[in-house]
């Protein structure tokens, strides 16, 4: 009797995930702003344009805060609220504090937007979705219509994000299980973590995976290890991958080659029910494109905040009192 209650609950579950992403999707629609601010998203484009030219590891720092942001409670604009008695910033997870950047582009793109607007109509939450789809063009990847109507939170949870956001020294079953929490697939997994074909990582968080694992090339190791000293350096930065300017497959051909750079992102091409996939993606750069565009899409669909819940921030760092 108690297994049967148990696989009720975990039908139960599956189910009110895929109802809650399919009723966020069917509430958003690209059109949103077409009327009510026509000139909102060809003004947010130019201004993560100027930024990623102006640093192109800035793009990559802007799609991790859309990353971050949904993984959490929902693509809800809650990684972008700042400490306050009544926010418990999730801007301080482990996650996330002295690692995510990019907040002071999402603040000249909220009042470049507002004025674009006349007043506050498009929703910091959807300003990461759209930003992440601009970064990842304006570095060579593709592109898609982003789903839009998405409302601000007015909560954080630093306690969420620290136990909700995938962490670098994960093995393939505990990614998996934390996708599938998200209501997103091992495809997805796959697809998404394609996201570290651009930008860098510390030191802290590849350390164990240079100096203890051993499904890592030797020589990229010892490469490694000038840059990440075993004591100290923890702050020392390295690329995702070796074209880390570059939205492209890199990512998969250097997991082939063993040159993974992440202890969690090795695991994808570790033996194991992901290889196929990632082999795939090495070579087929088109392929990776499409399957990147869809689950994006899926992953910017998890539980938003619609209708005449939440709000639109003023400021994206702060709620509306």
């Amino acid at each position: 009797m108690a297994s049967s209650q148990g696989y009720f609950s975990v039908l139960l579950h599956a189910f009110v995930l895929a109802t809650v992403a399919t009723l966020g999707f069917s509430q958003l629609s690209p059109n949103y702003y077409d009327y009510s601010c026509p000139n909102a998203l060809s003004t947010i484009k130019s201004v993560v344009e100027a930024a990623v030219q102006n640093e192109n590891r800035m793009g990559a720092s802007l799609l991790r805060l859309h990353f971050h942001d949904c993984f959490v409670n929902g693509c809800d604009g809650s990684i972008l609220l700042d400490p306050s008695p009544t926010i418990d910033s999730e801007k301080n997870a482990l996650p996330n504090v002295g690692s995510l950047r990019g907040f002071e582009v999402i603040d000249e793109i909220k009042q470049a937007v507002d004025e674009a607007c006349g007043k506050p109509v498009v929703s910091c939450a959807d300003i990461l979705a759209i930003v992440a789809r601009d970064s990842v063009v304006a570095l060579g990847g593709p592109t898609w219509e982003v789903q839009l109507g998405r409302r601000d939170s007015t909560t954080a949870s630093r306690e969420a994000a620290n136990a909700n956001i995938p962490a670098p020294f994960f093995s393939l079953s505990e990614l998996i299980t934390n996708f599938k929490n998200h209501g997103l697939d091992e495809k997805d997994l796959v697809v998404l973590s394609g996201g570290h074909t651009i930008g860098y990582a510390r030191c802290l968080n590849f350390k164990a995976h240079i100096y203890n694992d051993s499904n890592i090339d030797p020589n990229f190791a010892q490469y490694l290890k000038y840059i990440c000293p075993r004591n100290g350096g923890d702050q020392n930065l390295a690329p995702l991958d070796s074209t880390a300017a570059n939205f492209d497959v890199g990512y998969y051909s250097n997991l082939v080659n063993k040159n993974g750079l992440l202890h969690s992102d090795q695991e994808l091409f570790n033996g194991g029910s992901t290889d196929a996939l990632v082999q795939q993606y090495s070579y087929d750069n088109e392929v990776f494109f499409e399957d990147f565009a869809s689950s994006i899409i899926k992953m910017g669909n998890i539980q938003p905040i619609t209708g005449d819940q939440g709000q639109v921030r003023v400021n994206c760092r702060k709620v509306n009192y």
